[in-house]
């Protein structure tokens, strides 16, 4: 593999931790509310990874495959004078685990930093390489 590869491969990463967050930041705007834009309670999601493979069908890097609904079951909170509420004075709220947002978060962060600190270590590598010629 070529050291030039590395680029490719932790640039992918980045992009697929980046969603990542992205999905996770809107999990948790939304997971106090009653409501989403489609008038139904705001359902959680998640981001699905795949690998990139090159002519040789060897791993060269990852991309996000898809973003999927989570099909944990809705919340129900009982709030009879809320306007949302059914019959039996329950309201359906999102299905966010505010906890495993906050986990996901950190490691799409600390996934992030590792492919910047691959890329810097990269760089290292080649101008090091480059002053040995001097």
């Amino acid at each position: 593999m070529s050291l030039f590869n590395i680029f490719d491969i932790a640039s992918s990463s980045m992009a697929a931790q980046s969603q990542r967050l992205n999905v996770v930041a809107s999990n948790l705007a939304n997971a106090n509310s009653a409501t989403s834009s489609t008038g139904e309670a705001y359902r959680a999601r998640q981001v699905v990874f795949s690998t990139i493979q090159n002519a040789n069908r060897n791993p060269s890097g990852v991309k996000v495959a898809g973003v999927i609904n989570d099909p944990s079951p809705m919340k129900q909170v009982f709030e009879p004078k809320h306007p949302m509420a059914n019959a039996d004075g329950f309201v359906t709220m999102p299905n966010v685990n505010i906890v495993d947002e906050m986990v996901n978060m950190m490691s799409a962060s600390r996934s992030y930093q590792n492919s910047v600190d691959m890329m810097n270590t990269t760089k290292n590598l080649l101008q090091k390489t480059l002053s040995i010629g001097q």
